[in-house]
Parts: structure tokens; C-alpha cells; sequence
């Protein structure tokens, strides 16, 4: 079948190359197997939580600890969503994605998203607030320190 590369939007600049991978992988064979390109984003949000200081042996377990540190809700549900496919196209499950190449592709914007929402955004204001003049940083750094 031609083209060879399935309709998904390219990864996000900011993914880890790994994961990047295995984004690029599930695109290519999106038009041949659905459910393998969900079971390979699925892998890249196993990876993903690694690389958010997780362990990365068990993504349910590794989405309670983000919950539990503070992850937004909506990411949270991403996650599970992604999670939850992912693992139908593993395992035998009540999603069936043998034709589903809508819900694949849905995936695809999912981990972008989660990928924009936890490496991105922080990066991106880490890059702005670093960048403040070193005394008004000293200034904020005082007002937010504890009080004797």
C-alpha cells in the first residue's frame, strides 16, 4: 500500500530520540497494521514515563506516581488513554483495532500532546525564567523563601 507513511503529524521536536523512533516506526507501518503503530506509541509512553523519572516497567503504576507528584489531570488521562489502546493492541482487549486507523492516529496527537505538556512547556519556561536579569531572580528567590 502507498504511501508508506500513514496521515500523522510529525513528532514533537522535544521527544526524546527513542521515543522519536518508535513514533516515526508506527507512522510508517500505520497504513499496514493500526494496531501495531498503537502498540509502538503505547511503548513510547512506557518510555516516556522513564524519562520522567519513573521506572518504566509498568506504565499504570508509573502514572499513580505522576498523579501522585502533581501531574495534570488532563495529561493523566492521555496517559490512561494511550495506555488503555496501546494495550488492546497487545493484548486481547474489548477495543479492536484491526481497522481502526482513526483511533491509531489518535495516538499519534496524544503523545505529541503529552510530550508538549511535560517536556515542552517546562522547558520553555524554564528557558524564560532563566533568562530574568539575576537580580530580580535573587528578589523572587527571597520572597519565596521560608520565613524564620
Amino acid at each position: 500500500m502507498y504511501p508508506v507513511v500513514g496521515n500523522v503529524m510529525p513528532a514533537n521536536s522535544d521527544m526524546p530520540d527513542d521515543i522519536k523512533r518508535d513514533y516515526e516506526e508506527a507512522g510508517a507501518i500505520l497504513n499496514q497494521s493500526p494496531r501495531g503503530a498503537a502498540a509502538l506509541i503505547r511503548l513510547g509512553i512506557q518510555k516516556l514515563c522513564k524519562e520522567l523519572g519513573q521506572p518504566g516497567k509498568n506504565i499504570n503504576e508509573d502514572i499513580k506516581a505522576l498523579v501522585a507528584a502533581g501531574l495534570d489531570p488532563r495529561v493523566q488521562q492521555a496517559l490512561d488513554a494511550v495506555r488503555v489502546i496501546g494495550n488492546s493492541a497487545v493484548h486481547p482487549g474489548k477495543i479492536d483495532l484491526k481497522d481502526d486507523r482513526a483511533t491509531a492516529e489518535a495516538l499519534f496527537k496524544l503523545l505529541n500532546l503529552i510530550v508538549d505538556k511535560t517536556i515542552s512547556e517546562p522547558k520553555h519556561v524554564k528557558e524564560l525564567y532563566d533568562s530574568l536579569p539575576s537580580n530580580l531572580l535573587e528578589a523572587i528567590s527571597t520572597r519565596d523563601a521560608p520565613k524564620k
